[in-house]
């Protein structure tokens, strides 16, 4: 160590241009990066859903239509037009409309109605589009032009349309809203002017390498993209505050800069170590999801967490002592009061908060159990031209959710019953297939490829359905089983794919990753806890604080009747835990240091006049992280992930101050007997 921190200052200047040099580069590959909208694609390899969509690319050459099209007051002549301009936009792959499963010869009024009605009604055409990968959003552009401004586009390729273009808007929103507080909040609590900048640069360099370093992966999802800078930027700020103001202290006893940096960066690494240490395994906890949104976060934060605490420990230093004669020269005197009695104020409300907590705890514990979940993106922002684009098309045709059926080929007589089946199902409007469109008495073999092949390939029969259901929830989920039930009656080899039949197996999926990733997370940081302070009593309670914290969060929509989105749930359950246990762990520190030396109360009230403006601060940055994700994402999982960091810290921050003190007091002969080297001060 004595070495580490003589080479950082003696190598200062080309530390800092070695730093800046990687990080450019860095920004640079930033833009190679590539960004995943898909959900489907991070669920386990052996889902039904991905086997599915596996089959279906290989065996044919249209997928399942990704967007509905809405053109109104049309005559059937100005409909097929349309449809012709459509099929011929380049990405467009396949366009169904009333001609693919009625005959526009004979009149309308003499065919069947629900089949007519699903595609034309009251002069309005609905049309079923399919857009090949990758081609979505100039595709959309092009049928925008077609349909006029009038028309209404929707479905899971407008979706995702309309999530890439507000995905690099948003997140620099984000950086925009948080950078301005952040300094605010830095300004408040530090002497110079000039350190908020030296903050924001030592962690700033270390979030555009980390995202820059994410070109090892090839591509990273959405959720990664929006979340992770944010959340490196506020959870390891303390990092960088920890260093500071040792090394302020220092300066008091060194005239030396340099010596006074020398025994900053010794006696805060081990500090900034834990810390991050217990971030660090909160996040990697994400890595045991068999959702691969999970591991992708979480490998992601956790480089993010290394590369801060590289970035502090070394490239801060640096910084710092190039600069610090501009620092003298920008100090002010201390804005933010010292909180010098606040352990006096608070100890009047640990009884009444210790006794709301024992009340509150079961059902909250019951509560975050029984959230109503999202696995999806959830309802459309009736604001956004898709919101409006997807109610206009549910209010004139009904909610419409396609589904693919893939079945062995080759027995027509099977195919047919099971479309008789399906025709039947109180959720289902229409099913195209050969045996509905053609008929079961005319072989394929009479009529062109460019019939059969929507139908048929080498192996599969493929039958569409179009459904009524929500994308998502209970009834759908439900409806997806019984559907599922009737095929396999019918077949022993089946696959169904489509939205629904993906959020059925993400449902599946996640719901065993909760346990596995809650229990990683708790017996990491317990752990850790345990290591710091070599005791068997204070991970127990330090952990408790922090999940008592994070069950009153989670209970919150349960009682409200609001659903949340899922990964939003198992974020927030490792990231509050693993980012906001340092606020129990410095608060308890400095109750142990005191406790050496005087009785249990006096060590309470002094370690919250040292820890808690700290803890305010950090508190604060990451609140508002959070509650600035809540208000500039339109994507449901990065606004459920904002809005429960946003409260869960604050709740955290009302549970160390005013909870852990209680059970600090209460538990402190068990803390004494249970904790090696306590030596806790026994009064005479």
């Amino acid at each position: 160590m004595d070495r580490f921190a003589r080479t950082i200052i003696n190598k200062r200047k080309s530390i800092i241009v070695l730093c800046i040099i990687i990080s450019i580069i860095s920004a640079f590959l930033t833009f190679f990066v590539g960004i995943n909208y898909n959900m489907a694609d991070y669920l386990p390899q052996k889902a039904m859903s991905t086997t599915g969509i596996k089959v279906m690319n290989r065996e044919f050459t249209q997928a399942i239509p990704n967007a509905s099209v809405m053109v109104e007051d049309v005559s059937i002549v100005d409909a097929m037009d349309i449809k012709r301009q459509i099929a011929e936009v380049e990405g467009v792959n396949e366009v169904l409309w009333l001609d693919d499963v009625a005959d526009l010869k004979m009149p309308l009024i003499m065919q069947d109605k629900k089949t007519v009605e699903g595609f034309y009604k009251d002069r309005s055409a609905l049309y079923s589009v399919t857009i090949k990968d990758g081609a979505e959003s100039a595709a959309l552009s092009s049928i925008r032009e077609i349909v006029g401004s009038e028309g209404a586009i929707a479905g899971e390729a407008a979706n995702l349309t309309d999530m890439q273009s507000a995905a690099v808007t948003e997140v620099s929103l984000a950086v925009v809203i948080l950078l301005p507080a952040i300094i605010i909040i830095l300004l408040l609590s530090t002497t110079s002017w000039l350190e908020p900048i030296l903050f924001l640069s030592a962690i700033g360099v270390s979030v555009i390498i980390n995202m820059g370093t994410n070109i090892i992966f090839g591509e990273i999802s959405f959720v990664t993209n929006s979340v992770s800078p944010i959340l490196q930027l506020a959870v390891s700020m303390d990092y960088a505050i920890f260093l500071l103001h040792s090394f302020g202290d220092f300066r008091k006893k060194y005239d030396d800069v340099e010596e006074a940096m020398y025994h900053a960066i010794k006696a805060s690494v081990t500090t900034v170590a834990a810390s991050a240490l217990t971030t660090l395994f909160g996040f990697l906890a994400l890595v045991f999801m068999e959702f691969r949104i999970g591991p992708d976060l979480g490998i992601c934060l956790a480089k993010g967490i290394v590369l801060s605490f590289v970035s502090v420990m070394v490239f801060l230093p640096a910084l710092t002592l190039s600069l610090y004669k501009l620092i003298d020269k920008t100090s002010h005197r201390r804005i933010m009061p010292e909180f010098r009695n606040i352990g006096k104020y608070v100890s009047k409300i640990f009884v009444p908060v210790a006794v709301i907590v024992a009340v509150v705890i079961v059902p909250s514990f019951l509560g975050q159990g029984k959230t109503s979940f999202l696995y999806g993106y959830g309802d459309f922002d009736a604001k956004r031209e898709l919101g409006r684009s997807t109610i206009a098309i549910n209010e004139k045709f009904g909610r419409t959710n396609i589904l693919a059926i893939l079945v062995p080929k080759g027995d027509m007589a099977k195919e047919s019953a099971l479309t008789d089946r399906l025709e039947k199902h109180p959720h289902v409007k229409n099913v195209i297939s050969y045996a509905s469109a053609v008929g079961p008495t005319i072989p394929s073999g009479f009529l062109g490829e460019d019939i059969t092949q929507q139908f048929y390939s080498e192996n599969y029969s493929r039958i569409v359905l179009y459904t009524d259901l929500p994308d998502e929830g209970e009834m759908t989920f439900n409806a997806v089983e019984e559907i599922n039930g009737i095929i396999y009656e019918h077949y022993d080899e089946a696959y169904m794919v489509g939205q629904s039949a993906t959020l059925s197996d993400i449902k599946k999926v996640v719901e065993v990753d909760n346990s596995r990733v809650n229990l990683i997370a708790i017996a990491a940081v317990f752990l850790v806890v345990m290591f710091t302070f070599k005791s068997l009593s204070l991970p127990v309670i330090l952990v408790l604080a922090i999940e008592v914290a994070i069950w009153i969060n989670l209970s919150f929509p349960y009682f409200t009747g609001t659903s949340i989105n899922y990964v939003g749930y198992l974020v927030l359950n490792t990231v509050q835990l693993g980012a906001t246990i340092d606020y129990a762990i410095l608060l308890t520190d400095n109750y142990m240091q005191k406790r050496r030396i005087m009785p249990a109360k006096d060590a309470i009230y002094e370690s919250l006049s040292i820890a808690f403006r700290s803890i305010l601060v950090s508190a604060s940055i990451l609140s508002f992280a959070g509650f600035t994700l809540y208000l500039t994402s339109s994507n449901s999982i990065v606004v459920d992930i904002g809005l429960l960091l946003g409260r869960g810290t604050l709740i955290t921050m009302f549970m160390v101050i005013c909870f852990l003190p209680a059970m600090l007091i209460i538990f402190d002969k068990l803390i004494n007997k249970t904790t090696k080297g306590a030596d806790f001060f026994l009064s005479p």
